[in-house]
């Protein structure tokens, strides 16, 4: 029998990055890190983005590098 509330189940997110067998997210990819910053200026969390742990906190190390040096904005204009 089926739980209330629960119509389907969740399809399991694959971490990108470890498709692609990548080393190092490179801060200077911006296209690569435009995918996972809302239109609001926002990193996306891990459980939308479906990133494994170890990746995300690279990406979000190399989002927050970016927008020190000035390749990505803080926020949305």
């Amino acid at each position: 029998m089926a739980q209330p509330g629960r119509r389907f189940r969740a399809k399991k997110r694959v971490c990108s990055f470890c498709v692609d067998n990548v080393d190092k997210i490179n801060y200077k990819e911006v296209n690569k890190l435009k995918k996972y910053i809302t239109e609001r200026g926002k990193i996306l969390p891990r459980r939308i983005s479906g990133n494994c742990a170890l990746h995300q906190r690279e990406l979000t190390r190399a989002i927050k590098r970016a927008r020190q040096v000035a390749i990505l904005p803080y926020t949305a204009d």
